[in-house]
């Protein structure tokens, strides 16, 4: 009887499991982005079983396909997102091989399951990539640009045998005019690509051996890839700043003009054209324009409105030689003191209290790519719906269409720089912090990295705080990266060192502490900062049938609670912490983390994304309660 009673629990576990599992081992066994099985001596990173709704359903034909740069638009565009040749090589191969190894699609970097290859590129090792592309017979009438919107971590890149150009650096866009060596009709392209993950290289949390808070590394492109034509007189860049009110400054960066232009401006509110510039310049003279809107409506979280713009450039006679699509958000950030004396965060010259999750935008399908536009959006939606306000970026540059969304949606965003593995002693809070020592040449590489962050996302609105260093991770030089950064962005905060070693620069004491916040006030030190608690929280929850990998390590802060009802106190205790500590001057809080990542399960969604452990409106709820107005900030 005994034996009988235990076959039929077996047997009901095995089919439970069967049921939870199967629509994961359909997606896997169908997805045309399967892992392909490298031969045995390759190293490889592990393959978990979970894949996320949008991942399950990406193919060669609808890998991103949206156009990846938002702010400055154009028709004439061709994604060259798909299958690419791949090869790994030893790194002192310079060459390209002579054979290929398979395809890997991108922009799925080599190690995720959805690039379709699965392997680790080791630090000796280099990756190539090869694909075709076509230029049309009206596609040499002015110049040819390849975009790349990110590549981890240094690349090479040849057209048709010919090299067009080098970058160093894996978490923003850089692009080549190719319009010398392409030719009409069939063109080759081919990228060589070298990462060593850690040293001295910024790679956020990637390590080559995970653990804990650290994650799986990513090599190679890791974002859309894509052409443009424009004429040979053409706006590469455009800068948009406002005053917070009204006025709208446009400072555009133009190729190709050698007489006489106009830049014609057109701002619209929705089909409505509410104002028009119409500039005259010279190739040696381009003053900032500025226009003034009528009756300006300001963008913020609760009503997150944007302008379009139309950009043109004229010449002489009245052609216009380029066209783009772009848009702006008008605010002002800043901060002002409280009742009580407490300087804290103003947004359009009122005060904000900034609440949002730490935000490490990891997928176990795409691990730094977001399967999808469509997914990106859906953390951000979750986000919005459940009562934050606010985003911390962490250690993390996002595709371009994330900050967008952000824009649209009515998100702010603290952005973190991306560090490496050269620390400073964490001392966090405490009086005389030492930084760490850094050679010149590395110095110097990452202020080159953090500059091309805050210059190519200085147009979102949603940015509000700079974060350059997290925990003392990489942090040397503090008060000369805090002025640094002020010097390239004085129109927003700075927040010199979440959670780090506190120096007195920027705008911001940032403190860490888990479970609950806690916050170590010091009038003397702290009394002319806006004090946050940049990290809190992290209670774990597992979520079973959605865990990265059930045989290891499962973690959240303060242990795991027996159940989901713990869970929920759990959360409710620490938003109580925060409200008295709000009462007291803290400003901000930022509770770790939107999802689980890896042998992390102290997300408010499961890493896959299919279970919500407080639902958006019950948060949302629980933020209204528990996170109330104090006097002072009335």
């Amino acid at each position: 009887m005994m034996t009988g009673l235990r076959f039929s629990e077996s047997i009901r576990r095995a089919m439970f499991a069967l049921v939870t599992l199967l629509p994961v081992y359909v997606a896997l066994i169908v997805s045309p982005t399967q892992a392909q099985d490298p031969p045995d001596d390759v190293p490889r990173p592990f393959r978990s079983p979970l894949i996320t709704e949008w991942g399950a359903r990406v193919t060669p034909e609808n890998a991103w396909r949206e156009y990846p740069r938002p702010q400055l638009r154009r028709s004439d565009w061709t994604n060259l997102n798909g299958q690419w040749d791949y090869a790994v090589t030893p790194r002192d191969q310079e060459t390209p091989p002579s054979t290929w190894q398979g395809k890997i699609l991108v922009p799925f970097c080599l190690e995720s399951k959805l690039g379709g290859v699965q392997r680790l590129l080791q630090p000796d090792e280099a990756l190539w990539y090869r694909r075709r592309f076509t230029v049309p017979e009206d596609g040499q009438s002015g110049r040819i640009l390849l975009h790349f919107e990110a590549v981890d971590y240094a690349c090479q890149v040849w057209v048709n045998g010919k090299p067009v150009g080098r970058h160093r650096g894996g978490h923003t866009p850089f692009s080549f005019d190719i319009t010398e060596v392409a030719t009409i009709g069939d063109n080759q392209l081919t990228v060589r690509v070298v990462d060593e993950t850690e040293g001295w290289q910024l790679r956020g949390k990637q390590v080559l051996k995970p653990r804990g808070i650290w994650y799986t590394r990513v090599s190679g492109i890791w974002q859309t890839v894509w052409l443009e034509t424009v004429g040979n007189s053409y706006i590469e860049k455009l800068d948009v700043t406002t005053d917070g009110k009204s006025r709208i400054e446009f400072d555009p960066t133009i190729r190709g003009i050698q007489q006489v232009h106009r830049i014609v401006v057109e701002v619209r509110d929705g089909d409505e054209v509410v104002t028009r510039l119409d500039h005259e310049f010279t190739p040696h003279r381009i003053p900032i324009p500025v226009i003034e809107v009528p009756n300006a409506k300001q963008w913020s979280p609760d009503s997150p409105h944007l302008y379009d713009l139309t950009v043109r450039l004229v010449d002489r006679d009245g052609n216009t030689l380029d066209k783009v699509e772009s848009y702006v958000g008008i605010r002002s950030v800043g901060s002002a003191r409280d009742a009580d004396g407490h300087l804290r965060f103003t947004l359009n010259g009122k005060f904000i209290f900034h609440f949002g999750p730490l935000d490490q935008g990891w997928w176990p399908d795409g691990l730094l790519t977001p399967p999808s536009d469509e997914a990106l959006q859906s953390d951000i939606k979750f986000l919005k719906a459940a009562g934050f306000n606010m985003i911390r970026k962490h250690i993390k540059v996002e595709p371009r269409r994330f900050y967008y969304h952000c824009d649209r949606l009515g998100m702010m965003v603290w952005q973190d720089h991306v560090s490496d593995s050269h620390n400073a002693k964490w001392t966090r809070m405490a009086p005389n912090p030492k930084d760490a020592d850094w050679p010149d040449e590395h110095h110097r590489q990452f202020l080159t990295e953090l500059e091309r962050m805050i210059e190519h996302l200085s147009h979102h609105p949603c940015i509000v705080v700079w974060v350059p260093f997290n925990e003392a991770w990489s942090q040397h030089r503090t008060v000369e990266v805090g002025r640094f950064v002020k010097k390239v962005d004085p129109t927003r905060l700075v927040n010199i060192a979440s959670g780090g070693n506190f120096w007195p620069v920027g705008d911001i004491a940032d403190h860490h502490n888990y479970p609950d916040p806690a916050f170590p006030f010091d009038l003397d030190r702290f009394g002319n900062f806006i004090k946050v608690v940049g990290e809190f929280g992290g209670h774990g929850l597992v979520v079973p049938g959605h865990i990265w990998d059930p045989n290891r390590r499962n973690w959240g802060y303060g242990g795991l609670p027996k159940n989901a009802a713990e869970y929920r106190e759990r959360y409710i205790r620490t938003l109580k912490k925060l409200n008295e500590l709000r009462a007291r001057g803290i400003a901000a809080g930022v509770y770790t983390q939107t999802s689980d990542v890896e042998g992390e399960v102290n997300g408010l969604l499961t890493y896959d994304r299919k279970v919500a452990k407080l639902k958006a409106k019950e948060l949302a709820e629980l933020h209204r309660k528990h996170l109330t107005l104090s006097p002072a900030e009335r």
